[in-house]
């Protein structure tokens, strides 16, 4: 019964030029790995689509397609698929296929709105799909490709400045060089004590990103800690300044994403935590933006 099921055509697809592009490890759902050529809003799509017939027998079908699709697929509504964007090509009229074909298309300069993504409970993807249809069953392929957006964020790039404290216990200031950072960038920035009057034992700082799907009341947030150092051992005294210096390029961060389709959104903080001898932990959260610049 396999054997009867089995597809009658072996399905190619391969992408102009997909070699000469950068690649990014893309996992599947089945925790295995694909490389994904990357591509960038207004690139073309183009690229050969080679159907091959099995055991050289010939194969009758009701027309042959080729589509370029941006889906957003959300785990906790699984199968359904939110397609924003779809464009479509005919390969190929009803007929009969005896032996290999191939075809040629090209989608030309596509605006890819958002940039891949791939999260705890969401997945935008983007990919190539060739559709053989049949009466019995239609033969599909898929081939994904990853997006990079370059969305900068407005001028303004203001220093944070905070204040935190306990009562007549603990104040200290802290401030961070800037709120918004590119993926390669560095936080610099500088905790001054300025009343200490609890043992603390140490301080960290961590980067948080929160993953927010679907809308109220069927909204799930994820948060997971991407790096978490300690800044601080050892108990600080009044007027001490502790430095900051934190480099993002080796973490594995993707842009801020705001409301993407009004489906999802992903947002980085800095999390400055102090543990005192009693192992009582003080926090404080900020959120900072992170945006992608073009590679040199």
């Amino acid at each position: 019964m396999a054997y009867f099921f089995a597809s009658p055509v072996d399905v190619d697809i391969k992408l102009e030029g997909e070699e000469l592009r950068k690649q990014v490890d893309m996992k599947t759902d089945k925790d295995k790995t694909i490389s994904c050529p990357i591509y960038y809003d207004g690139d073309s799509i183009s690229g050969q689509v080679t159907i091959r017939v099995r055991d050289g027998k010939r194969v009758t079908h009701d027309g042959i397609k080729v589509e370029f699709i941006g889906s957003i697929d959300l785990f906790y509504d699984r199968g359904h698929h939110h397609e924003f964007l779809s464009l479509s090509q005919d390969l190929a009229a009803p007929g009969d296929l005896r032996q290999a074909q191939t075809f040629d298309f090209f989608f030309k300069n596509v605006e890819k709105q958002y940039e891949s993504y791939h999260g705890i409970n969401v997945k935008l993807r983007y990919f190539v799909r060739v559709t053989v249809s049949r009466r019995l069953a239609e033969v599909t392929k898929d081939k994904d490709i990853w997006v990079h957006s370059y969305r900068m964020p407005p001028d303004s790039n203001n220093a944070i400045k905070m204040e935190v404290g306990i009562e007549d216990c603990l104040h200290i200031e802290f401030e961070y060089n800037k709120s918004k950072y590119h993926l390669k960038d560095v936080i610099v920035g500088k905790i001054y004590f300025l009343l200490v009057r609890i043992k603390i034992k140490h301080m960290e700082l961590s980067i948080i990103r929160r993953e927010t799907t679907g809308s109220p009341p069927n909204q799930y947030n994820e948060s997971e800690t991407i790096t978490k150092f300690e800044i601080m051992d050892g108990a600080p005294v009044r007027g001490e300044t502790i430095p900051i210096r934190l480099f993002l390029g080796g973490f594995d961060l993707t842009p801020t994403f705001r409301e993407v389709n009004k489906k999802f959104s992903v947002r980085y903080y800095l999390n400055l935590v102090l543990v005192d001898e009693e192992n009582r932990r003080y926090f404080k959260q900020q959120e900072i933006t992170i945006f992608r610049i073009p590679e040199n």
